[in-house]
């Protein structure tokens, strides 16, 4: 009869380590797409070069918090620092990412012109993308993996049911489903405008 009693205390913990496992399969997610962002597709898009980081006053700083990137034209990125003395560094860092474009600069306002894509840089940039998509995918196995021993560990102690195991290690494995189908129909909509000429 002892056992029955932790059922009643069992959706709290069910609760926590399904959310907290949803909330790491959800980071994960959001990080790759943030990823996707960044990976050039012959439109000009500002997430592009929101993420390079600068050299600004000896400090490694994100370029969207030193300047404004837009997209005036279909090819066109357009980049104004807010401190004329960054425009150097900023040329620089642009120079040493891994856009693979030269920046057109007035010592005011920097220019990058967005190349067509070679085929053969469609097909790495698909990689690329594939590779962050299982780099995604595993980390969100490593969550079920996390969640499953959890919830192994709040049976042993008596913390929560059989039934109440059985329940929780359903809705983990329903929920890591249910993102690695969203990583894979992201994926799919990168490698299509990727391979859209």
């Amino acid at each position: 009869m002892a056992k029955s009693k932790p059922a009643s205390n069992a959706t709290p913990a069910i609760t926590s380590i399904v959310e907290d496992t949803k909330a790491t399969m959800q980071q994960a997610l959001d990080i790759m797409q943030k990823a996707f962002g960044t990976v050039r597709t012959g439109k000009a898009s500002p997430a592009l070069a929101e993420g390079i980081i600068v050299e600004y006053y000896g400090t490694q700083t994100r370029l969207k918090d030193i300047a404004s990137i837009t997209a005036p034209e279909p090819r066109m990125l357009v980049i104004q620092p807010w401190d004329q003395g960054a425009v150097k560094s900023i040329e620089k860092a642009i120079q040493g990412s891994e856009l693979g474009i030269s920046p057109v600069s007035d010592g005011r306002i920097i220019r990058l012109p967005i190349p067509e894509l070679s085929e053969e840089r469609r097909k790495d940039m698909t990689k690329l993308v594939k590779k962050r998509a299982e780099e995604c995918r595993i980390e969100i196995r490593n969550a079920r993996r996390d969640a499953n021993e959890a919830i192994k560990k709040a049976q042993k102690a008596s913390e929560i049911t059989e039934d109440d195991q059985k329940v929780m290690t359903d809705d983990v494995q329903k929920l890591t489903d249910k993102m690695i189908e969203q990583v894979n129909k992201l994926l799919e909509v990168k490698e299509a405008e990727l391979m859209a000429v």
